[in-house]
Order: C-alpha cells, then structure tokens, then sequence
C-alpha cells in the first residue's frame, strides 16, 4: 500500500513514526533513532509529513523539505484534544496525524535557520538582562545590611559602584565584593550590547525589517524578533488574526443572545507581546506633541483609559499596521486626521 502521509512524534533520540494511505489506513509503525529517522525518509517516495511544532521541529522540517517531502506543523494545543488512552509515543503520534486531517488547521511556517539564529541571540539577550538583574538585586541587598544604598536603575547602579570601588573607607572584604561584582556587572554589559550591535547589523540589511523599522514604536529589537518569528505575516489571513495570535485581543464569552468581553488572551509568544507592549509605551508619551492620525487616536484613547489599557490597545492596533505593511510591501507613512464634514 502506497503511504500517502507519514506522522512522526519528534523526541531528542528516539523517534515515533506511523503510516497512512489516502484512505487513513495504516501502513507501519515504527520506532527510530536519529540516524535511522534520516536514512528511512530518504528511502520513502515524497509523501505528506506531519508533526508537532515543538522541539527540533523546524530542522527536521527543513530536513524533510530538502529530501522532497510536504511538512507540516502543527501547534501543540491543537495536538493534545486528539490524544486518545493512555500517554505514550503511538497515541501522540497518531493524535498528530488526527490533528492534521481537520479542515481548518492553521500550520506552523517552518523557520529558516537564519530566523533560528536571530531567535537564539535574542533569547541569549534576555537570559543576561535576568542575570544582570539577578546580579544588581543581589549587591544591593548585600550592600544595605551594612547602610550602603542607591537609587534604583542601571545607570544609578553603574555610578555608585565606580564611587565605591574608589573608596578606601570600606574595608578589604567590602572592596573585594564591590570590584568582583562591578566587573560581572560590566562583563554582562558587553554581551548584552554584542548581541544587540548583532541584531541591529542584521535587520537593517533586511528588506522586511526595513518595512518594520519605519512604524513608530518598532524599534530594531522589535523588528528583528518579529521577522524572526513570522517572517511576511504569510501565516495569518488578515491583521485580526495576528493579533489574536499574539494575545493582545479581549478574551470572549459568549452564550446565546449574552456576550462578555474579558481580558486580554495571552496567547502566542510571550516575549513577541511583552516587546510590542513596551514599543507601544513609548510612543504613547510622545503622541501629544504629533499631529497625524495615530497620534491623535492615542490621545484621545489615553484621555477616557488607563495607561496599560491604552498601551494594549496601541500595541493591538501596532500589530495590525505591521502585518498590513508586510502584506503590502511598503513602508509606513504617518496619515493625516481625516475631517468629517
């Protein structure tokens, strides 16, 4: 029987794999390591591949496509309604290929390596601003049992610790933990402005990250992390469905003629809606001085809401104007406030 679609439940060595005729009937099911895994899709004729958008998926993905066969991904949580029994390898590999047959399934793009390695750097970044803040908190609070305190922030932070490595009223245990620190400090310093020189290096050579560049509130970090992770936008139908996808949308309840608007959902990538969010922050504090139509729609938004609900609502509106503009192939031009006469 000809196999028409292969399933596979994607681990770090141990591989399980299940075959389908066009008919859903199955044909095999096998358990592989990595090397085996390789050599057995290039023995089988170009076929449909299904598999969970997780871990390793997009090598293998990429893998897959290089030897002619059709991949796709499918989001975890679309995976887990169609898990029948007990938790093992076969049962998700088959709810994989269950999944993968619904008729409105939205498949994972697979990532280019080069968005691999700009999500790497990025997610590097944010690893070392955690230390850098672990590190800071943690001298402070030392620094406080014996009086010793600064204001708040990094630049406060970087201007006391030069004071005190210069100070020779401290004793010799004190100077040691001040110097030692200070130069971890400094050395987190470094990386984190490598990684971000980097980062800006790559996304103005980039044709879309010059479209992302242009809107206001989307610096190189933002634009980088969302070419990164969606690339054109060609996953989403419309810019109502990418910002859903981001979480940035109110959460729905409804029954019969009765409709509640909740919070924000959440959903999607956490890091893309915390960047977006705080993009959105900053451009709210300078819409009062500009005079086109989105500075003026934030003003007056911000005068009947809260700030966060006013930087949500930007940030939803953000991600409609980036997805247009990747669609549309053009960059951003501040619009005039339309009259009504």
């Amino acid at each position: 029987m000809k196999v028409n679609t292969i399933s596979i439940d994607l681990a770090k060595n141990v591989f399980q794999l299940m075959g389908f005729t066009e008919a859903n009937k199955g044909v095999f099911n096998k358990r592989l390591n990595r090397a085996q895994l390789k050599h057995f899709m290039q023995m089988q004729p170009p076929c449909r591949v299904v598999m969970e958008a997780c871990y390793s998926s997009h090598y293998w993905g990429r893998l897959f496509e290089s030897i002619g066969h059709t991949v796709h991904l499918i989001p975890a949580q679309h995976v887990t309604p169609f898990v029948r029994g007990n938790k093992n390898d076969s049962n998700d590999t088959l709810a994989i290929f269950e999944a993968s047959r619904r008729p409105f399934i939205r498949f994972v793009p697979i990532k280019t390596q080069t968005q691999q390695e700009t999500l790497m750097l990025h997610r590097l970044r944010e690893r070392l601003l955690k230390t850098r803040t672990a590190v800071t908190n943690q001298l402070r609070g030392l620094l406080a049992d014996i009086g010793l305190v600064f204001p708040l922030g990094i630049p406060a932070f970087n201007e006391s610790m030069q004071a005190l490595s210069l100070d020779t009223t401290l004793s010799v245990s004190v100077q040691w933990l001040v110097n030692d620190v200070y130069q971890e400090f400094k050395t987190l310093n470094l990386r984190i402005k490598a990684i971000e020189k980097q980062l800006k290096t790559d996304i103005e050579a980039n044709s879309l990250g010059q479209i992302l560049l242009s809107i206001p509130g989307i610096g190189y970090l933002n634009a980088s992390a969302f070419i990164a992770s969606i690339g054109s936008g060609q996953a989403f139908t419309s810019a109502r469905d990418f910002a859903v996808w981001l979480g940035i949308t109110p959460k729905q309840f409804a029954s019969g003629n009765k409709s509640v608007m909740g919070g924000i959902s959440k959903r999607g990538d956490q890091y893309l809606r915390k960047q977006l969010i705080h993009g959105a922050r900053a451009i709210i504090v300078h819409a009062r001085k500009k005079h086109d139509a989105l500075s003026v729609w934030i003003t007056q938004l911000s005068a009947r809401k809260p700030f966060n609900c006013t930087a949500v609502a930007t940030a939803h509106k953000l991600a409609r104007i980036m997805w247009t503009l990747l669609q549309k192939q053009c960059h951003y031009t501040p619009q005039p406030v339309k009259v009504i006469t």
